[in-house]
């Protein structure tokens, strides 16, 4: 074969490699296609199918593997800047508080209702909502 037939030809690549890599492509597709059927808003249905449910199960779990390590570095993180906080305040739980608060609270995984929009997806946690104890028992008079 010549060399100029052979520039014309291109690069041949082995054909192990190639069936390697277009199952790699195939494998890729797939998961693409799950993640957007999966992720794609829900028709306004009284039920949900068992499709729809197996989509936006699987669109969460992936969606999950993402954002759950990213929220616990960031959970973490907000620890131990929080005790450095808490540390260098020399030792005001307000300050330590105000950090190590909004990294440790809200949402560790994603759900089905984050998907669909039923509900807000909370990264940044916020303050717990203030719980107020009952009033004293007044006295009773005599």
């Amino acid at each position: 074969m010549s060399y100029a037939t052979k520039m014309a030809r291109g690069p041949q690549v082995p054909a192990q490699r190639r069936t390697r890599f277009g199952v790699a492509r195939r494998q890729v597709a797939l998961l693409v296609g799950v993640v957007v059927l999966g992720v794609s808003p829900a028709p306004a249905l009284a039920e949900e199918s068992v499709g729809v449910s197996a989509g936006l199960g699987i669109g969460s779990a992936l969606c999950s593997l993402v954002y759950a390590p990213t929220k616990i570095l960031y959970a973490v993180g907000g620890g131990i800047i929080g005790g450095f906080a808490w540390l260098f305040s020399a030792g005001d739980n307000a300050v330590a508080s105000a950090v190590i608060t909004p990294a440790v609270r809200g949402d560790y995984v994603v759900t089905p209702a984050h998907l669909t929009g039923d509900q807000s997806l909370e990264f940044i946690g916020r303050e717990p909502a203030p719980t107020y104890a009952a009033p004293p028992p007044q006295p009773q008079p005599y």
